[in-house]
């Protein structure tokens, strides 16, 4: 094989990612050759090939636009029940919280109220 044929995918590959820079396609560039490279060992047709890497493309823009988004919605810290601290309030019981919090009322069809001002809680028999 001479140097040049030996040579020809690397330079593809680099075209290739030049292009993908153009076309902004991050995925495409960075999922291109290892996937022609599992079509090849599974003689997948080139639309597979295609389907596949476009999929791909499809799921991290998705990825990066819900990452994007919470970003920019600013929301506060997402807290859960393991940090809550029961100290601050003596009056509700970790069991029946976590009796709560496994969602049982709903199947049983129970209502649930909280009433109070935004940081605290109330008891709930």
């Amino acid at each position: 094989m001479s140097a040049r044929a030996e040579n020809q995918p690397s330079m593809r590959q680099s075209v290739i990612q030049q292009q993908c820079v153009v076309l902004h396609l991050p995925t495409v560039a960075s999922q291109c050759a290892p996937l022609a490279e599992q079509a090849e060992r599974e003689r997948q047709p080139y639309l597979g090939y295609l389907e596949a890497l476009l999929a791909a493309e499809l799921e991290d823009r998705e990825r990066r636009a819900i990452e994007r988004r919470l970003k920019e919605a600013h929301l506060p810290r997402v807290k859960t029940l393991d940090e809550f601290d029961f100290r601050q309030a003596p009056t509700v019981s970790p069991t029946h919280l976590s009796e709560l919090a496994e969602g049982g009322y709903l199947e049983r069809a129970e209502p649930i109220v909280f009433i109070g001002d935004s940081g605290t809680v109330l008891r709930v028999n």
